[in-house]
Formats: C-alpha cells, sequence, structure tokens
C-alpha cells in the first residue's frame, strides 16, 4: 500500500496542472453523465477559453457536469462533441457550433477508440483502494474501454470521495494513470419521472407482456419507470441493461427482482452506468450483486442476448407506418441520443423468448397548439431504428407487431393504435402513398 500511495502523490495535481498534458490536436473522451469529472472540465473550459486549441477535440454524452465546455464562447474555440444531448447542449448543437456525435453504444469503443484515435481519457473515479485501484464506479460506459486499449493515450482521473465503487470490470490502477485529480462533490441526482395518465396505460400495455423470470433493460424517462411500477406482481425478474434506474431498485426490495432465473451470469445485475436517486447510488456502492462493465460488454448484442427472456423497453420520439423510428431528433434538429436503443433491439431478438418494445404517445401538442399525430405516414427526420428491427411499438391506445409483416400488416397495426382523430388521414395517404 506505501508502494501506490507513493505513487499516488507523486502524480497528484491541481486540475489546472492536469490539463496542461493536453495538447491542441489531442482527443478527449469523456464519460457519460456523473462520470465526467467536474474540476478537470471547468479547468478544460477555462484552459480552452483563454487559449488556442483549434484542433482540439473533447467527446461526452449525457453532458451534466460540464457545462462550460457547451457554452458557446467555449465551444466555438475547438471541437466540442455530443453523442446525448442534454439541456446544457442542445443550444450549441442546434446551431451548429458544437457537433452530434451518433452514437451506438457497442460500438463506442472501437469506432472512437481504435479507429478515430482518441488519446485522452479523463473520467471521476473513487477513492484508490489498498491495491491501488481506482474504481470508475457508476460509469464504466465507454470511456474505460478505451482507457484500457492497448495504444499510447493518457489518463487523467479526478478522484471524488463521494464517488461510488463497484465491482465488474471497471479498474484503473495508479501506474496506468498520468495525473490525478481530487474533488469533492455530489453526485448530480434525478428523482424518478413521475408518470402520467398515458405513461400508465402504455406501461399496462407493456407489462401484460413480461413474463415471470424476465430479464430486464429499462430506458431513461417516465414510461420505463411506469413498466417498473406495474411489474410488483411478477416474479424473479433480473437486470442485464445498459443503465439501472430507481424501479429497479423498488422491484428488488419489494421481492420481485430476484434473479434466480438468470440464465447469463446468474445472481447478478449487469449495466453500464447508473443514473437515479442518491437512495439509488448508496444502493449500488459495493453492492456484490452489481456488477458494472463497459458498454461493448454489456451492449454487446450477442452477450445481452444470452440471458433467455430479455425485455428491452425503450421511448421513441416518432414512428411511421412501416415501422421506421425516430429516437434522436425531433424532425432533423438532434434532441437526445440513440444510446442502447438498437443494441437491445437486436438482444432481446438473439434472446429465447425476448421483446423489444418501443414507446411512444399517440399524439404532441405543436407551437400552436394543434395536437399532432406521432404515428405519420414516413418520417420526418433521421431513422434511428430501421423497419426490419421494430418488434413492438406502443402508444396508450395499443400494442403493435410489427416484426417480419409485409407493409399492408404493418400499416393495419399502426393505424389500430393512433390516436382514433388521425387514423382516417393515415388511412388515406397509405392509398395515396400506394402502400396500400
Amino acid at each position: 500500500m506505501i508502494r501506490w500511495k507513493d505513487m499516488y502523490n507523486g502524480k497528484l495535481k491541481t486540475p489546472q496542472e492536469a490539463v496542461q498534458l493536453i495538447n491542441n490536436g489531442d482527443r478527449i473522451v469523456a464519460p457519460l453523465g456523473n462520470g465526467a469529472p467536474r474540476a478537470i472540465g471547468a479547468a478544460l473550459a477555462e484552459m480552452i477559453k483563454q487559449g488556442s486549441y483549434p484542433e482540439l477535440r473533447y467527446l461526452c454524452g449525457l453532458n451534466l457536469n460540464c457545462p462550460g465546455l457547451a457554452k458557446p464562447e467555449v465551444s466555438a474555440k475547438f471541437h466540442y462533441e455530443d453523442g446525448y444531448l442534454t439541456p446544457f447542449s442542445r443550444n450549441v448543437i442546434a446551431e451548429a457550433v458544437g457537433e452530434y456525435q451518433p452514437m451506438k453504444l457497442s460500438d463506442l469503443p472501437r469506432t472512437i477508440g481504435e479507429e478515430r484515435d482518441f488519446n485522452v481519457v479523463i473520467c471521476t473515479v473513487a477513492p484508490m483502494d489498498q491495491h491501488g485501484f481506482f474504481s470508475t464506479g457508476i460509469y464504466p460506459d465507454y470511456a474505460f474501454p478505451i482507457a484500457m486499449q492497448d495504444r499510447p493515450k493518457k489518463i487523467i482521473v479526478e478522484v471524488n470521495d463521494k464517488y461510488p465503487r463497484t465491482y465488474g470490470y471497471n479498474h484503473i490502477h495508479v501506474s496506468e494513470v498520468n495525473a490525478i485529480v481530487e474533488s469533492s462533490w455530489n453526485l448530480i441526482a434525478l428523482p424518478p419521472d413521475q408518470p402520467n395518465k398515458e405513461d400508465n396505460l402504455i406501461a399496462e400495455y407493456i407489462a401484460e407482456q413480461i413474463p415471470d423470470g424476465g430479464c430486464l433493460q429499462l430506458g431513461i424517462g417516465g414510461i420505463p419507470n411506469a413498466v417498473g411500477q406495474l411489474l410488483e406482481n411478477k416474479r424473479d425478474l433480473s437486470v442485464h441493461s445498459e443503465m439501472i434506474c430507481d424501479s429497479m431498485m423498488d422491484l428488488y426490495y419489494k421481492g420481485v427482482i430476484t434473479s434466480k432465473k438468470k440464465t447469463f451470469m446468474p445472481g447478478k445485475w449487469i449495466a453500464t452506468f447508473v443514473l437515479g436517486s442518491q437512495q439509488l447510488y448508496d444502493f449500488v456502492a459495493e453492492n456484490p450483486m452489481i456488477e458494472m462493465h463497459p458498454t461493448d460488454f454489456v451492449n454487446n448484442p450477442r452477450i445481452a442476448g444470452l440471458n433467455d427472456n430479455l425485455m428491452s423497453i425503450n421511448t421513441i420520439m416518432e414512428v411511421d407506418l412501416a415501422g421506421q423510428c425516430i429516437s434522436e431528433s425531433i424532425g432533423y434538429s438532434p434532441y437526445s441520443g440513440l444510446g442502447g436503443q438498437e443494441d437491445f433491439l437486436q438482444a432481446s431478438w438473439y434472446s429465447k423468448g425476448g421483446k423489444a418494445f418501443l414507446a411512444t404517445y399517440s399524439t404532441y401538442t405543436d407551437k400552436e397548439g394543434k395536437l399532432q399525430s406521432k404515428i405519420v405516414p414516413t418520417v420526418n427526420g433521421f431513422v434511428a431504428i430501421s423497419r426490419w428491427n421494430t418488434q413492438y411499438v406502443v402508444t396508450e391506445h395499443g400494442i403493435a407487431y410489427l416484426k417480419g409483416k409485409t407493409m399492408k400488416d404493418r400499416i393495419r397495426e399502426m393505424i389500430n393504435i393512433a390516436h382514433p382523430d388521425f387514423r382516417d388521414w393515415l388511412k388515406s395517404e397509405a392509398v395515396r402513398l400506394k402502400f396500400i
């Protein structure tokens, strides 16, 4: 331990000193959410603001901790890339000051690390253990596997004494890092979205399809949380999910999630990040039942598909009569991100008994206060989910199964779950477009 402490102290720097290791032309990757180092991010933003770094690149997603890097006066001076937008970053992406990076989480360690050669990893870690290891905690995601790749790179860690230590493949040894920054800050905690009437109706349709012994993957938002709340009468559920959320913890305490029937890594919850309440972060910390692994493991469809009865539940923005889905944009303007939807859509298909549900409200109200349909003849935006991969689409009006069906059958299914006010219009548009 004394040896590792000496090595630790020799690499200890202030945030301002640590970012001086970064040069113009470097390509920096930071984890999602609370995994992004807050003090290092602030120092980096200040350095960029005051210097000249036109060839510097920075890639992140779900930017909660480093808003300074997404400010127009900063992001205009370097290449700010974001793969899952938050309110901090939507404006700079919408104005094309920053750059939107389509992210498929299972691919990122290869595409960003090996193919694009991102050579600097910055991340938040839990305090070093007696063996000299730092846990990347609740956000190993894509950044940790890039840090572990066997190629020239720099690793800068921010040790936060309030960051949860977790089990799994997510540890960096002190001998592998170039600089260490110490900090102490509370993690950003997000209370669970409270489901509304439409959420609960959609959740009821999905919950009916989930068998006892099912393995859960829940995405972000009110609908997946609503589904979790409606599973209290199920038995022996388990978790293999890119994200662990509060509804999973609640189901565990109610005796619903037992992992007894899990066919891959039985007895273990497997995930790549955690987002929710402080109570959830405390639940995950040093919990031997939970293992955090990189995205190229958790989100790999062939690996996740080893779980029988994998139930994938995610939300979409828009869907057309053929089953093409928009998940990350409003029209052609980026709004959120693809994340692991496509990964788990494929994984559920590979899973024995697996199912994938894509949920959306049937309507929305536009800026003029007019009701519009979210089920449209053809999508107006970037397609995130192809019509071939779509399985179940769910609205508050019902559930449609599209996999393997003809266009005529798809159109019939989709019109049945559309808002009644738009069903005649959708049918007439299908005729006009010669779909039917």
